[in-house]
């Protein structure tokens, strides 16, 4: 199964939505909308996957378009994301806990946006293979990089397997409960191998919930092994200058 889920972004001012559409394009299907009143009715009957919408707009602002959605059976569980002011987010937003998955404060940065929709999409796809009762996602690492994918299968504590490809050259990471146990690269193995795998900027990855590894050839936590992957390839481009 492929990402590609649906997302309805809306956003009343037309500079700023050409914006979102251009930073989000790679982390699923587009639905834009470009006020509170049209993202309704395209919620109702598109039925995206998640909603990213600025709060104020004319007419049907950003909360409103929520409490829409949520008092109807069928859009009661889209997960939104909110863009306002620090003002608006603290005043009128934080008591919007159900299904509200982040805030980001305006002025933001569009990285930041794209690799938050990334990680959301990415659990919103395990939790539909693991209502199915298991199975494989897929999808390219210039959408949802390795270190995407660490932490959210961290985060999430996750057991699978967690194939990549560039190239002729193929890397296998297993995680247990979220942490990495045990990695392949070629002739590489353990800390190495992750080390390795995450210089590829380009290739595959495939995400399956059935295999699993008793094998440990890792020494570090998840969060230690990408700290000190990054430091190294750092390192690498510095020595490279």
């Amino acid at each position: 199964m492929q990402v590609g889920l649906k997302i309805l972004v809306v956003d009343d001012n037309p500079t700023i939505l050409k914006l979102l559409v251009q930073t989000l394009e790679k982390c699923g299907e587009l639905i834009t909308a470009s006020d509170g009143a049209d993202a309704l009715m395209k919620a109702v009957d598109q039925k995206p996957d998640l909603i990213i919408s600025d709060y104020s707009m004319p007419v049907m602002d950003g909360r409103a378009l929520y409490e829409k959605l949520r008092a109807r059976k069928e859009t009661q569980n889209i997960p939104f994301v909110f863009l306002a002011s620090q003002k608006e987010i603290d005043e009128r937003l934080r008591m919007l806990v159900d299904g509200v998955e982040d805030y980001f404060v305006k002025p933001f940065f569009a990285n930041d946006l794209a690799r938050q929709a990334r990680r959301i999409t990415a659990r919103l796809h395990q939790q539909r293979v693991e209502k199915m009762g298991g199975g494989k996602i897929a999808g390219h690492l210039s959408e949802m990089s390795l270190i995407d994918w660490m932490q959210t299968l961290e985060q999430g504590r996750k057991t699978c397997a967690l194939l990549l490809h560039s190239g002729k050259e193929q890397c296998t990471l297993y995680f247990a409960d979220g942490s990495v146990n045990h990695a392949v690269c070629g002739d590489l193995v353990g800390n190495k191998a992750v080390f390795k795998v995450l210089t590829w900027a380009d290739g595959e990855w495939e995400v399956d919930f059935s295999k699993t590894s008793s094998e440990r050839t890792t020494t570090m936590s998840t969060q230690a092994l990408m700290m000190e992957g990054l430091r190294l390839l750092d390192e690498a481009n510095r020595d490279a200058r």
